[in-house]
């Protein structure tokens, strides 16, 4: 059948992955103030260690010697920057409305956008902080990576954390029951109670610390605290029909973008493993 013989139907839409960035492990919160969107800064809660106190005065018949000091611990002030996410659609403007550009370039962000703030968020912040727990002698299996990973985290947080793993690397979670969802459909965790992001944009980036991309046959997995969102609304730009069109050729553009802040606390910890079968 000859090409001009077709009909049109509605495009095929898709949904993003259930378990990105945006799903169930992540408070995403839609701000009030736009001033968040330019970046936030706080006081770390819950990175301090909570210490054990040995009263020298028990159990002993002997000087307890000087009276020993308890410790104090000042928090750190911690940032997340802005990551901006845009979908662009262009056509000749002899066969698209205003209304379509905009409906395209929406429905294109709607879909595409939580990968893309994972690869920002990895790119510009877990890359760029985490501490390699990678050995010597080089990557680890998956199951090795994710112990090393939550032990990181337990000894230097202790909360309930996040692991962020490549959607590339996620099926291997299942050859030892690393990962389990409840059967009610909630996000899965690992034994452990960490819950598990796996990210298309993860996947696009697959680096380790210092954006070193990952070698042939291995991913890089991190864990950090818990992760907040914040996010702002979808700009669409031009707002009417009229500058949308490029009167040289004609043809029709359209921009939306939208504005997150993703943040995270106290310990950001990577390892590299292997994807391939031992």
């Amino acid at each position: 059948m000859a090409a001009g013989m077709r009909r049109r139907v509605e495009a095929i839409s898709g949904r993003p992955l259930p378990h990105g960035i945006l799903g169930g492990c992540t408070n995403v919160d839609d701000v009030t103030d736009e001033h968040e969107l330019l970046g936030v800064e706080w006081l770390a809660l819950g990175c301090c260690l909570v210490n054990v106190w040995n009263d020298p005065c028990v159990g002993t018949d002997e000087s307890p010697g000087p009276t020993p000091q308890k410790e104090f611990c000042r928090p750190a002030v911690e940032h997340a920057d802005p990551i901006t996410v845009y979908a662009g659609a262009e056509c000749s403007a002899m066969g698209w409305s205003y209304a379509e550009a905009r409906a395209h370039a929406e429905a294109a962000l709607e879909l595409g956008q939580q990968e893309a703030v994972e690869l920002g968020f990895w790119t510009n912040y877990l890359a760029m902080t985490a501490q390699d727990l990678t050995p010597a002698a080089g990557p680890v299996n998956i199951a090795q990576g994710v112990a090393a990973l939550e032990g990181c985290l337990a000894e230097s947080y202790g909360g309930v954390g996040v692991l962020h793993v490549p959607a590339g690397a996620a099926a291997l979670l299942g050859c030892c029951n690393l990962v389990h969802r409840d059967p009610g459909g909630g996000a899965p965790t690992t034994l452990a109670g960490n819950c598990v992001v796996i990210g298309a944009g993860y996947s696009t980036a697959n680096t380790g610390p210092g954006g070193i991309p990952a070698a042939d046959g291995t991913a890089w997995l991190y864990i950090t605290g818990p992760v907040v969102v914040r996010r702002g609304p979808a700009m669409t730009i031009p707002d009417r029909p009229g500058p949308s069109v490029n009167i040289r050729n004609n043809d029709r553009r359209v921009l939306v973008e939208r504005t997150y802040v993703v943040a995270t606390t106290c310990t950001v910890c990577a390892i590299n493993v292997s994807t391939c079968p031992s």
